[in-house]
């Protein structure tokens, strides 16, 4: 069965997902800062899903895409509890989980929550703790004096030409959702796809993330001519193989 439904998170905003049933493990996709669950990786994994019978989830977070809620009242914390409300709801099979840029940090925190029934992770662009390194080194003297006075600024951005909004909250809930400062209690299968050309996230963050797994199956792909998108036709084949493949090692065992 394909077909977007809703349910409501802690704070009753109802959220949009998509479900497909199908084979066990269940695939869920979750989707970067101010992305959706209709963009290309998405889209692309959901039609490979279908065509395979495999089961897979996809969502909106809260003020995302589909979903009710305001954007700028999101943060690590709210956005990890919309997944597991979701993931709650919808499925209770042993999940695949495959985290795109900020969705992979929140893809750690969902592990770390969900314990076994994580298999395996796949982190494109992953981007955990990228609120420590855009407040320290990215934003201006004049930026950080705004924020912390006015609670609010808005960035630019290359994707959006209104740019985005950045509040204090988002930051210091981010101080409060560090993983890798410490060793991550994770021990699955783990693949980390990163382009070496990435200007929003350094490909750097994935080696750090990789030294911080705990657990020993951890690997990493590093594209050269890859961008933070990672959604030309060659990678979005590659996304598919590594899903593919870490299946593949999950059935063999």
């Amino acid at each position: 069965m394909v077909g977007r439904q809703r349910v409501n998170n802690l704070e009753g905003d109802s959220l949009a997902y998509v479900f497909q049933s199908g084979i066990s493990p269940c695939v869920v996709f979750l989707g970067g800062y101010r992305s959706d669950m209709t963009g290309t990786k998405a889209e692309y994994l959901a039609d490979w899903c279908r065509r395979e019978g495999r089961s897979m989830l996809r969502l909106d977070y809260s003020g995302h895409g589909s979903s009710e809620g305001c954007f700028e009242a999101g943060t690590i914390s709210k956005w990890t509890r919309d997944a597991l409300v979701v993931i709650h709801a919808v499925t209770t099979d042993p999940l695949i989980l495959v985290g795109s840029s900020m969705g992979g940090w929140i893809m750690l925190k969902v592990a770390l929550a969900l314990g076994q029934r994580v298999k395996a992770m796949i982190g494109i662009s992953a981007a955990p703790d990228f609120t420590r390194r855009l407040f320290r080194h990215e934003l201006s003297p004049d930026q950080r004096e705004a924020l912390d006075r006015d609670g609010r600024i808005v960035l630019e951005s290359e994707y959006d030409s209104d740019g985005y909004p950045l509040t204090r909250a988002f930051i210091e809930d981010g101080e409060e959702n560090l993983v890798l400062d410490q060793s991550i209690e994770v021990d699955c299968p783990v693949r980390l796809v990163h382009g070496m050309q990435d200007q929003v996230v350094p490909w750097e963050t994935t080696t750090r993330l990789s030294q911080a797994l705990a657990g020993g199956d951890v690997q990493i792909r590093l594209i050269k001519d890859g961008d933070h998108r990672l959604s030309d036709p060659g990678q979005l084949e590659l996304l598919r193989d590594t899903v593919s493949d870490t299946l593949d090692l999950l059935t063999a065992r």
